[in-house]
């Protein structure tokens, strides 16, 4: 089929490869021009070392000609430019494309996940589309451009799409699995980015293993709770799009969210972490937002408001662990 990914960063890009390489016909949009002519010239993505890119794949900045006559479009924007995205796209969309969202973040001020929020502009500019997708999971690009072992999650309300999907991503390096609870597996998606900065503020001190795996638990039961009370699956929340997703973050030298993290843990501001990483640290987008539905939804989220006290309000790492540390004894059974 021909499938159309909107935005060419590292996720886009290797999302791109394999599909090329399942024998589709891939176009690569990015509204950066400069971005989309180093791509075509030289087959590479800067920050996808090692990975080789497929001959066939359609490299534009021009999104009518990637959209047109497109049978699945790809949204792989940073989520802060989701929205523009689709109101950027919505003029071309075909009526019957299937629509997959596989950026992680939630939208502040509106708290709309990123397939919600292209819901909204899609019809807020009197496009009709059909049911639209997730696609999310423990996906580095990094070694998803270069073909090593990957299972994702498609989740759809419509489990047909979901197989359709599944389909067109599955072969031998990568596994797909269908799930429809789309709101528990954006959820999931954007605030583990959260917690990984949380486990990257740790190592940053060197508090050690203990204290990693201690965060990345408790972090993951304050995402279940939240999604709980928001409607979503539980079983979501350990499968893959889950503690899948959030093991891979917290742990991976290619996690732009820990190696966040780490630079605050050693000393450096947000803003100074940033300019070293040089690309989008989704967890900072996130905060605003998971602040805002735990407020709404009236849950515990101690780990998550520790992030927004040091990144936001400029707080000690220390002051704010050691408040963890000390907080009352709680039942590890209770969600």
């Amino acid at each position: 089929m021909k499938i159309c990914i909107l935005g060419a960063g590292t996720w886009g890009t290797a999302l791109a490869a394999l599909l090329a390489k399942n024998g589709h016909e891939v176009y690569l949009w990015s509204a950066i021009k400069s971005e989309i002519d180093e791509l075509a010239r030289t087959g590479k993505h800067r920050n996808l070392p090692g990975a080789i890119l497929p001959v066939g794949i359609n490299y534009t900045d021009c999104i009518e000609c990637g959209l047109s006559g497109a049978e699945m479009v790809i949204f792989v924007t940073p989520s802060e430019y989701i929205r523009a995205t689709a109101r950027r796209a919505a003029p071309y969309l075909g009526r019957d494309a299937i629509i997959v969202n596989a950026s992680k973040g939630i939208e502040s001020g509106t708290l709309l996940t990123m397939t919600e929020v292209i819901s909204d502009e899609l019809r807020n500019a009197g496009v009709a589309f059909g049911k639209i997708a997730a696609l999310s999971g423990p996906t580095h690009a990094e070694e998803v451009a270069i073909g090593l072992p990957t299972s994702i999650v498609a989740a759809c309300e419509d489990g047909g799409v979901s197989l359709l999907i599944a389909e067109a991503f599955k072969n031998s390096c990568m596994r797909v699995y269908t799930n429809s609870d789309v709101r528990g597996v954006e959820l999931c998606g954007a605030l583990k980015n959260i917690i990984a900065i949380a486990a990257g503020i740790c190592r940053g001190i060197e508090f050690g293993d203990n204290a990693k795996a201690m965060l990345m638990t408790r972090g993951m039961t304050e995402i279940t709770r939240l999604g709980l009370a928001m409607g979503c699956d539980k079983a979501t929340f350990y499968g893959l799009a889950g503690i899948g997703d959030l093991i891979v973050t917290c742990t991976s030298e290619h996690s732009r969210n820990n190696r966040c993290g780490v630079l605050i843990g050693q000393g450096k501001s947000y803003e100074e972490a940033l300019s070293e990483i040089g690309m989008v640290v989704e967890g900072y987008h996130a905060l605003e937002a998971a602040m805002e539905l735990r407020a709404k939804y009236s849950v515990e989220m101690p780990i998550t408001e520790a992030v927004y006290a040091v990144i936001k309000n400029g707080r000690s790492p220390y002051s704010v662990i050691r408040e963890l540390m000390t907080r009352g004894i709680k039942n590890e059974s209770v969600i």
